[in-house]
C-alpha cells in the first residue's frame, strides 16, 4: 500500500486522460434515468441489478452489457448530459485535458443519426470543465465496409474530432482488417489510434503500427512478450494507454499485482494509465493510479513520470503540451520532499 502522502500526491497531480470510452462511462443511475426520459425498457429491473451483472469474465461479456446500457442514448441532450458527467468526474481527478473516444456505429446502427451523437457529445466537451477533444473509433467486429460509411458520414463534422481509434473485439479482427479505412483517416489530417495487445496477441501491435500507421497503441500490455517489439517502442516513445482496473475487470490479469505496468515502465515505455470504462470497470482516473500503486512498488518518480507521458502523449500543439508538462513539473517541485 502506498502512503497517504504519495496517494494525496497522485490524487492531486495534473494529468491527461487518453483512453476513455464515453459510452463506457455511463452509470447505472444515469443508465436508469435516460431509460425513463426516453421510455427504453431494460432487462435490469434498478441499479443493483444493473450493477450486478458487471461480472466480467472477459471483453465479450463486457460488451454485452455495454451495448445494452448504450440503448438509452437517444437524443442529442442524452449524448451531452453523458459527457459532462465523465466531464466533471474527470476534473475532481484533477484530469486537466482528456481525449475522448466515442463509437458512432453502436448508435448509427439503432436509428440514431450521426449528427445527434457527435453534436450532443461535442457541446459537452465545448462547454465542460476540462480541455477535452474527440477521438472516432470504430467497432472491429463489425466490417470494414462499414467503418468506411461511418468516416464518410463524418466528413461534414471533421472540425469536431481530432482523430480515429478502433475499439470492441480484438481477438479474430486484426489491425490489418481496416488498412483502406485508417490511409483514408490519414489522408484527412486525422490521427490514428488503435486498441492492440489487450486480449490479441503482439502482432496486433506490430500491424497497428506497420499497416495503420498508428501514433498511439491502447492497452498494449502484451507487447512485452516480444522483446523484440518491446524495444522497438521503448526506441520509438510509442505511448501506450494503459487501463489498470480494466485490465482486472476483463481477466487480462488475474490480481492488480501480477500486472505488467511497472516491467512496461523499466523497459523504458511511454506508459500512460487511463480509466477505460469506469463505470463498469470499477473508477475513474484517479481510482486506477491508486489502484495501481498500492498494488505494484510504484513511487514519487514514477507518479511523475506517468503524468509527464500523460501529457507528452496527447495530441496537442507543442506550445500547449509543454504549458502542461510545466505545470506538472512545478507541481512535483513543490510536493518533492
Amino acid at each position: 500500500m502506498m502512503n497517504e502522502q504519495l496517494r494525496g500526491i497522485v490524487r492531486g497531480m495534473p494529468k491527461a486522460e487518453l483512453h476513455i470510452h464515453i459510452e463506457g462511462s455511463l452509470e447505472p443511475e444515469l443508465i436508469f434515468e435516460l431509460a425513463q426520459r426516453n421510455a427504453v425498457q431494460l432487462a435490469y429491473q434498478s441499479v443493483e441489478e444493473l450493477r450486478a451483472a458487471y461480472a466480467f469474465t472477459d471483453l465479450q461479456s463486457f460488451l454485452d452489457v455495454y451495448y445494452a446500457g448504450a440503448s438509452v442514448l437517444l437524443h442529442e441532450q442524452d449524448f451531452y448530459d453523458m459527457t459532462m458527467a465523465y466531464l466533471r468526474r474527470a476534473a475532481a481527478d484533477n484530469v486537466r485535458h482528456a481525449e475522448i473516444f466515442f463509437d458512432p456505429q453502436t448508435h448509427t446502427g439503432r436509428g440514431v443519426p450521426f449528427e445527434t451523437v457527435i453534436n450532443g457529445i461535442h457541446r459537452a466537451c465545448a462547454e465542460g470543465p476540462i480541455s477535452a477533444t474527440l477521438i472516432m473509433c470504430f467497432l472491429r467486429h463489425l466490417s470494414e465496409e462499414a467503418a468506411l460509411q461511418t468516416l464518410e458520414m463524418a466528413r461534414p463534422h471533421l472540425d469536431k474530432i481530432i482523430g480515429v481509434g478502433l475499439d470492441s473485439s480484438e481477438v479474430g479482427h486484426p489491425p490489418e482488417k481496416f488498412a483502406r479505412v485508417f490511409a483514408q483517416a490519414r489522408e484527412l489530417g486525422l490521427h490514428l489510434v488503435a486498441h492492440a495487445g489487450e486480449e490479441g496477441p503482439p502482432a496486433y501491435i506490430h500491424s497497428a503500427l506497420d499497416v495503420l500507421h498508428v501514433e498511439r497503441i491502447d492497452h498494449g500490455v502484451r507487447a512485452i512478450e516480444d522483446a523484440e517489439l518491446t524495444a522497438r517502442l521503448a526506441r520509438e516513445q510509442m505511448a501506450l494507454t494503459v487501463c489498470p482496473l480494466s485490465n482486472i475487470k476483463l481477466c487480462v490479469f488475474g490480481r492488480m499485482d501480477e500486472h505488467n505496468l511497472l516491467r512496461l515502465l523499466d523497459a523504458g515505455l511511454a506508459v500512460t494509465i487511463n480509466s477505460d470504462d469506469p463505470a463498469y470497470f470499477g473508477g475513474y482516473m484517479n481510482a486506477n493510479f491508486e489502484a495501481a500503486f498500492d498494488a505494484l512498488p510504484l513511487g514519487l518518480s514514477h507518479a511523475q513520470r506517468l503524468a509527464r507521458n500523460s501529457f507528452a502523449a496527447a495530441f496537442l500543439d507543442d506550445a500547449t503540451k509543454q504549458r502542461y508538462l510545466g505545470e506538472v513539473d512545478a507541481y512535483f517541485r513543490e510536493v518533492m520532499p
